[in-house]
């Protein structure tokens, strides 16, 4: 079944657009939209062939992304329902490698030596020069097992 799958993913790149057309009409019943570019169009017929070999998204999750879609259509500076709203002025501190690094939360994104970043995972590489979850590594989230992470 994996083999199989794979070699369905790897042939997609070596379909003409005309094989790939014919492949999203069988797999998504309709034609595809003309304007769309071939890099896509595999990109798309690949998660399609997975959705189906692996199952897609729960009937509560799309009813969710389909509120989310309703809710920032009509104002797209809405908040993410569900996310950590920090007030402006708060200050987030963080123990790095011995040096106590200092953030202050902003109307429209954060402070940090004197500078505006308009994300914590900004400040967060520029810190630590490596890639990290901002609100991670302020302690604002969990890592996957459900712990706070606390690494110097």
């Amino acid at each position: 079944m994996a083999a199989d799958l794979t070699a369905r993913l790897t042939e997609l790149s070596s379909m003409k657009k005309r094989e790939l057309w014919a492949l999203w009409k069988q797999l998504f019943r309709r034609a595809a939209p003309p304007q769309v570019r071939r890099e896509l169009l595999i990109r798309i017929l690949a998660s399609r062939i997975q959705e189906q070999e692996y199952g897609g998204l729960r009937a509560e999750t799309r009813k969710r992304l389909r509120e989310l879609i309703r809710k920032f259509a009509v104002n797209p500076e809405a908040e993410m329902p569900g996310t950590q709203r920090i007030k402006p002025g708060t200050r987030l501190i963080r123990e790095w490698q011995g040096k106590s690094r200092h953030v202050t939360v902003l109307e429209r994104g954060y402070s940090y030596a004197g500078k505006h970043y308009s994300s914590l995972s900004q400040i967060a590489r520029l810190i630590t020069g490596t890639r990290w979850s901002g609100p991670l590594f302020f302690g604002l989230r969990r890592n996957h097992s459900g712990k706070h992470l606390h690494a110097d």
